[in-house]
Protein backbone atom coordinates (compact mmCIF):
# COMPACT_ATOMS: atom_id res chain seq x y z
CA UNK A 1 0.00 0.00 0.00
CA UNK A 2 0.83 3.44 -0.77
CA UNK A 3 1.17 6.42 1.64
CA UNK A 4 0.63 10.30 1.52
CA UNK A 5 3.51 12.13 3.52
CA UNK A 6 2.80 15.83 4.49
CA UNK A 7 5.38 18.48 4.67
CA UNK A 8 3.12 21.13 6.80
CA UNK A 9 5.30 24.65 6.58
CA UNK A 10 4.74 28.36 7.86
CA UNK A 11 4.36 29.33 3.82
CA UNK A 12 3.52 26.05 1.51
CA UNK A 13 1.57 22.48 2.25
CA UNK A 14 3.67 20.30 0.42
CA UNK A 15 2.06 16.54 -0.27
CA UNK A 16 3.65 13.47 -1.78
CA UNK A 17 2.46 9.81 -1.97
CA UNK A 18 5.60 7.46 -0.91
CA UNK A 19 5.82 4.21 -2.60
CA UNK A 20 6.55 0.55 -1.25
CA UNK A 21 10.16 1.56 -2.45
CA UNK A 22 9.68 4.66 -0.37
CA UNK A 23 9.74 7.22 -3.91
CA UNK A 24 7.47 9.69 -4.31
CA UNK A 25 5.24 8.96 -7.33
CA UNK A 26 2.92 12.01 -7.15
CA UNK A 27 3.38 15.25 -5.34
CA UNK A 28 1.17 18.60 -4.95
CA UNK A 29 2.11 21.96 -3.00
CA UNK A 30 -0.54 24.63 -2.05
CA UNK A 31 -0.08 27.85 0.17
CA UNK A 32 -0.50 28.14 3.61
CA UNK A 33 -1.99 31.24 3.59
CA UNK A 34 -2.05 31.93 7.63
CA UNK A 35 -3.24 32.98 10.06
CA UNK A 36 -6.17 30.81 9.50
CA UNK A 37 -7.99 28.35 11.88
CA UNK A 38 -6.37 24.90 12.71
CA UNK A 39 -9.78 23.43 11.37
CA UNK A 40 -8.72 25.35 7.55
CA UNK A 41 -5.47 24.29 7.82
CA UNK A 42 -6.70 20.57 8.06
CA UNK A 43 -8.73 20.99 5.32
CA UNK A 44 -5.78 22.37 3.18
CA UNK A 45 -3.80 19.23 4.31
CA UNK A 46 -6.51 17.40 3.12
CA UNK A 47 -7.04 19.40 -0.44
CA UNK A 48 -3.00 19.00 -0.94
CA UNK A 49 -3.24 15.20 -0.33
CA UNK A 50 -6.03 14.66 -2.70
CA UNK A 51 -4.02 16.53 -5.26
CA UNK A 52 -1.14 14.57 -4.62
CA UNK A 53 -3.10 11.22 -5.27
CA UNK A 54 -4.73 12.82 -8.22
CA UNK A 55 -1.03 13.57 -9.24
CA UNK A 56 -0.25 9.76 -8.69
CA UNK A 57 -2.79 8.92 -10.97
CA UNK A 58 -3.91 6.21 -8.28
CA UNK A 59 -7.40 6.07 -6.10
CA UNK A 60 -7.61 7.03 -2.42
CA UNK A 61 -8.47 3.00 -2.22
CA UNK A 62 -4.65 2.56 -2.37
CA UNK A 63 -3.34 4.86 0.25
CA UNK A 64 -3.43 3.18 3.84
CA UNK A 65 -2.25 5.96 5.85
CA UNK A 66 -1.51 9.82 6.36
CA UNK A 67 1.47 11.22 7.97
CA UNK A 68 2.12 15.20 8.97
CA UNK A 69 5.37 16.78 9.76
CA UNK A 70 4.41 19.66 11.34
CA UNK A 71 6.29 22.98 13.28
CA UNK A 72 5.89 22.57 16.89
CA UNK A 73 5.70 19.77 19.89
CA UNK A 74 3.53 17.18 19.00
CA UNK A 75 2.13 14.36 21.75
CA UNK A 76 1.85 10.37 21.08
CA UNK A 77 -1.73 11.28 20.81
CA UNK A 78 -1.00 13.58 17.75
CA UNK A 79 -1.69 16.67 19.59
CA UNK A 80 0.26 19.61 18.40
CA UNK A 81 0.64 21.27 22.32
CA UNK A 82 2.20 24.02 20.70
CA UNK A 83 3.36 25.75 17.33
CA UNK A 84 4.32 29.20 17.05
CA UNK A 85 4.60 29.59 13.56
CA UNK A 86 1.11 27.79 13.24
CA UNK A 87 -0.77 29.36 15.92
CA UNK A 88 -1.49 25.71 17.11
CA UNK A 89 -2.38 25.74 21.12
CA UNK A 90 -2.77 21.72 22.15
CA UNK A 91 -4.58 21.23 18.76
CA UNK A 92 -5.98 17.79 17.83
CA UNK A 93 -4.46 17.71 14.89
CA UNK A 94 -4.75 13.93 14.06
CA UNK A 95 -8.28 13.60 14.96
CA UNK A 96 -9.02 16.49 12.75
CA UNK A 97 -6.76 14.89 9.68
CA UNK A 98 -8.84 11.93 10.27
CA UNK A 99 -12.29 13.08 10.54
CA UNK A 100 -11.62 14.67 6.94
CA UNK A 101 -9.45 12.33 5.28
CA UNK A 102 -10.79 9.22 6.60
CA UNK A 103 -7.69 7.51 6.74
CA UNK A 104 -5.46 6.63 9.95
CA UNK A 105 -3.26 9.75 10.61
CA UNK A 106 0.07 10.20 11.84
CA UNK A 107 1.63 13.22 13.55
CA UNK A 108 5.18 13.99 14.47
CA UNK A 109 6.93 17.13 14.41
CA UNK A 110 8.21 17.87 10.89
CA UNK A 111 12.14 18.34 11.75
CA UNK A 112 11.78 14.73 13.10
CA UNK A 113 9.61 13.69 9.53
CA UNK A 114 12.95 14.94 7.77
CA UNK A 115 15.16 13.08 10.34
CA UNK A 116 13.28 9.75 9.62
CA UNK A 117 13.23 10.49 5.59
CA UNK A 118 17.27 11.05 5.69
CA UNK A 119 17.51 7.87 8.07
CA UNK A 120 15.76 5.85 5.79
CA UNK A 121 16.28 7.19 2.18
CA UNK A 122 18.92 9.35 2.03
CA UNK A 123 22.26 11.06 4.02
CA UNK A 124 21.82 8.79 7.18
CA UNK A 125 21.25 5.90 5.65
CA UNK A 126 24.66 4.12 7.37
CA UNK A 127 24.77 6.26 10.31
CA UNK A 128 23.08 5.27 13.71
CA UNK A 129 23.69 8.51 15.36
CA UNK A 130 22.90 11.66 13.53
CA UNK A 131 20.77 15.14 13.63
CA UNK A 132 19.20 16.30 10.88
CA UNK A 133 18.84 20.58 10.99
CA UNK A 134 16.39 21.99 8.74
CA UNK A 135 16.35 25.90 8.03
CA UNK A 136 13.15 27.18 6.80
CA UNK A 137 10.71 29.62 8.70
CA UNK A 138 12.11 28.50 11.45
CA UNK A 139 14.41 26.25 12.55
CA UNK A 140 13.64 22.48 13.31
CA UNK A 141 16.12 19.46 14.15
CA UNK A 142 15.87 15.39 14.58
CA UNK A 143 18.06 13.77 16.55
CA UNK A 144 18.69 9.71 15.78
CA UNK A 145 20.50 8.13 18.22
CA UNK A 146 21.72 4.35 18.15
CA UNK A 147 19.33 4.59 15.05
CA UNK A 148 16.36 5.83 16.85
CA UNK A 149 14.47 9.17 17.24
CA UNK A 150 15.00 11.14 20.28
CA UNK A 151 11.18 12.44 21.11
CA UNK A 152 11.64 12.97 24.76
CA UNK A 153 9.03 12.65 27.67
CA UNK A 154 7.00 15.04 26.12
CA UNK A 155 7.33 14.11 22.50
CA UNK A 156 9.20 17.51 22.01
CA UNK A 157 12.74 16.89 21.49
CA UNK A 158 14.94 18.13 19.24
CA UNK A 159 13.44 21.85 19.09
CA UNK A 160 16.65 22.93 18.69
CA UNK A 161 15.16 26.49 17.12
CA UNK A 162 14.17 27.10 20.50
CA UNK A 163 17.67 27.02 22.70
CA UNK A 164 18.83 30.24 23.37
CA UNK A 165 22.01 31.85 21.34
CA UNK A 166 21.93 35.52 22.45
CA UNK A 167 20.46 36.02 25.92
CA UNK A 168 18.61 39.50 25.80
CA UNK A 169 18.46 39.17 22.11
CA UNK A 170 15.22 39.32 19.73
CA UNK A 171 11.94 38.39 20.89
CA UNK A 172 10.95 35.03 19.29
CA UNK A 173 6.94 33.72 19.21
CA UNK A 174 7.64 31.19 21.62
CA UNK A 175 8.39 33.54 24.52
CA UNK A 176 11.82 33.16 25.04
CA UNK A 177 14.46 35.81 23.38
CA UNK A 178 17.75 34.91 21.49
CA UNK A 179 16.24 32.31 20.21
CA UNK A 180 18.55 29.95 17.64
CA UNK A 181 15.49 30.15 14.62
CA UNK A 182 15.49 34.15 15.09
CA UNK A 183 19.24 34.30 13.74
CA UNK A 184 19.28 31.30 11.58
CA UNK A 185 16.21 30.57 9.70
CA UNK A 186 15.20 31.65 6.19
CA UNK A 187 12.81 34.13 7.61
CA UNK A 188 15.83 35.54 10.09
CA UNK A 189 18.53 35.73 6.62
CA UNK A 190 15.30 38.10 5.29
CA UNK A 191 15.51 40.32 8.51
CA UNK A 192 19.21 40.59 7.92
CA UNK A 193 18.95 41.49 4.29
CA UNK A 194 17.00 44.17 5.14
CA UNK A 195 18.28 45.34 8.16
CA UNK A 196 21.51 45.45 6.11
CA UNK A 197 19.52 47.68 3.31
CA UNK A 198 18.67 50.17 5.21
CA UNK A 199 21.94 51.68 6.24
CA UNK A 200 22.67 51.02 2.27
CA UNK A 201 21.26 54.61 1.57
CA UNK A 202 23.25 55.12 -1.62
CA UNK A 203 21.76 51.88 -2.92
CA UNK A 204 25.03 50.19 -3.60
CA UNK A 205 23.88 46.96 -3.09
CA UNK A 206 22.53 44.77 -6.24
CA UNK A 207 19.74 43.38 -4.24
CA UNK A 208 17.76 46.75 -4.65
CA UNK A 209 18.13 46.08 -8.57
CA UNK A 210 16.58 42.74 -7.93
CA UNK A 211 13.49 43.89 -5.29
CA UNK A 212 13.07 47.21 -7.80
CA UNK A 213 13.72 49.13 -4.59
CA UNK A 214 10.92 47.58 -2.68
CA UNK A 215 12.61 45.79 0.40
CA UNK A 216 8.96 44.29 0.77
CA UNK A 217 10.06 41.84 -2.15
CA UNK A 218 13.47 40.56 -0.54
CA UNK A 219 13.93 36.96 -0.04
CA UNK A 220 16.69 33.97 0.61
CA UNK A 221 16.45 33.28 -2.99
CA UNK A 222 17.44 37.34 -3.97
CA UNK A 223 19.84 37.37 -1.36
CA UNK A 224 22.09 34.48 -2.73
CA UNK A 225 21.53 35.21 -6.37
CA UNK A 226 23.02 39.04 -5.17
CA UNK A 227 26.03 37.22 -3.05
CA UNK A 228 27.34 34.80 -6.18
CA UNK A 229 27.30 38.44 -8.30
CA UNK A 230 29.89 39.44 -5.53
CA UNK A 231 27.56 41.97 -4.12
CA UNK A 232 29.31 42.96 -0.49
CA UNK A 233 26.50 43.55 1.62
CA UNK A 234 24.84 40.15 0.66
CA UNK A 235 28.00 38.72 1.22
CA UNK A 236 28.43 40.58 4.72
CA UNK A 237 24.83 39.01 5.33
CA UNK A 238 25.46 35.52 4.39
CA UNK A 239 28.81 35.50 6.61
CA UNK A 240 27.01 37.13 9.80
CA UNK A 241 23.70 34.43 8.93
CA UNK A 242 26.65 31.87 9.11
CA UNK A 243 28.07 32.58 11.92
CA UNK A 244 24.37 32.37 13.84
CA UNK A 245 24.48 28.93 12.63
CA UNK A 246 27.41 28.12 13.22
CA UNK A 247 27.07 28.81 17.20
CA UNK A 248 23.90 26.18 17.38
CA UNK A 249 25.64 23.36 15.29
CA UNK A 250 28.36 23.70 17.59
CA UNK A 251 26.39 23.21 20.60
CA UNK A 252 24.81 20.25 18.77
CA UNK A 253 28.09 18.99 18.30
CA UNK A 254 29.59 19.47 21.51
CA UNK A 255 26.56 18.10 23.53
CA UNK A 256 25.71 14.79 21.26
CA UNK A 257 29.00 14.12 19.37
CA UNK A 258 26.45 12.53 16.08
CA UNK A 259 28.47 10.95 13.47
CA UNK A 260 26.97 13.50 10.57
CA UNK A 261 24.71 16.33 10.58
CA UNK A 262 22.51 17.62 7.73
CA UNK A 263 21.47 20.81 7.10
CA UNK A 264 18.17 20.53 5.07
CA UNK A 265 15.71 23.00 3.46
CA UNK A 266 15.85 25.89 1.22
CA UNK A 267 19.10 27.15 1.97
CA UNK A 268 20.74 23.55 2.23
CA UNK A 269 20.59 24.08 -1.74
CA UNK A 270 23.03 26.61 -1.83
CA UNK A 271 25.90 23.59 -1.00
CA UNK A 272 29.06 24.67 -0.57
CA UNK A 273 28.60 28.21 -0.81
CA UNK A 274 26.88 27.72 2.75
CA UNK A 275 28.37 24.73 3.76
CA UNK A 276 32.08 24.69 3.42
CA UNK A 277 32.04 27.73 5.15
CA UNK A 278 30.03 26.84 8.27
CA UNK A 279 32.51 23.89 8.54
CA UNK A 280 35.02 26.25 8.86
CA UNK A 281 33.34 28.64 11.69
CA UNK A 282 32.64 24.73 13.28
CA UNK A 283 35.50 23.85 13.31
CA UNK A 284 37.34 26.94 15.19
CA UNK A 285 34.59 26.78 18.06
CA UNK A 286 33.95 22.93 18.87
CA UNK A 287 35.57 21.43 21.99
CA UNK A 288 36.48 18.15 20.21
CA UNK A 289 39.14 20.30 17.91
CA UNK A 290 41.74 17.57 18.42
CA UNK A 291 39.73 14.46 18.75
CA UNK A 292 40.90 11.62 15.75
CA UNK A 293 36.45 11.37 14.75
CA UNK A 294 34.61 14.74 14.12
CA UNK A 295 31.68 15.32 12.97
CA UNK A 296 30.44 15.34 9.48
CA UNK A 297 28.54 18.51 8.27
CA UNK A 298 26.99 18.11 4.79
CA UNK A 299 23.90 19.19 3.06
CA UNK A 300 20.57 16.75 3.14
CA UNK A 301 20.32 14.74 0.20
CA UNK A 302 16.66 14.50 -0.60
CA UNK A 303 16.18 18.29 -0.13
CA UNK A 304 12.60 19.29 0.42
CA UNK A 305 11.63 14.93 -0.02
CA UNK A 306 13.08 14.54 3.22
CA UNK A 307 10.30 15.69 5.10
CA UNK A 308 7.39 13.81 3.04
CA UNK A 309 9.21 10.56 2.97
CA UNK A 310 9.34 11.08 6.58
CA UNK A 311 5.74 11.28 7.28
CA UNK A 312 5.09 8.67 5.00
CA UNK A 313 6.95 6.47 7.05
CA UNK A 314 5.34 7.20 10.26
CA UNK A 315 2.59 5.05 9.27
CA UNK A 316 4.79 1.92 9.26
Amino acid sequence: MKRVGIDLGGTNIAAGVVAENNKIIGTASIPTNLPKSAEAIADSICEAAMLAISNARISKDEIASIGIGTPGAVNSNGVVEFSSNLGFDNTPLKKLIEDRFLKPAFIENDANCAALGEKVAGSGKNTKDFIAVTLGTGVGGGIILDGKLLTGINGAAGEIGHMVIKPDGIPCPCGRNGCFEQYASTKALVRQAKDALTTDRAHISKMWEFIEDDPKNINGEIVFQAAHDGDEIALKVIDNFVEWLSLGIVNLINIFQPEGICIGGGIAAQGDFIIKPLIERVEAKRYTKKSAKQTRIYAATLGNDAGIIGAALLGE
